[in-house]
């Protein structure tokens, strides 16, 4: 989806250098989400569920959320 496309390269832009492996996980494990769920909870209309509320996930959605 375009508008998830559009919020993750933003965040690849200004973090690229400085991901852990920690943060490379966590972003695939977000990637295996749904378009639709994913941009729910990149624009805060809805809150990580299940095997994606983890610490790392949750740190680097608010990331991509405060850009």
């Amino acid at each position: 989806m375009l508008e998830n496309d559009l919020i993750i390269t933003k965040f690849l832009d200004q973090y690229e250098t400085q991901l852990t492996t920690a943060d490379v996980a966590a972003l695939t494990c977000l990637f295996d989400m749904g378009d639709n769920d994913l941009l729910d909870v990149l624009l805060g209309r809805k809150e990580l569920e299940g095997v994606y509320n983890t610490p790392d996930i949750q740190r680097l959605v608010k990331q991509m959320r405060e850009l």
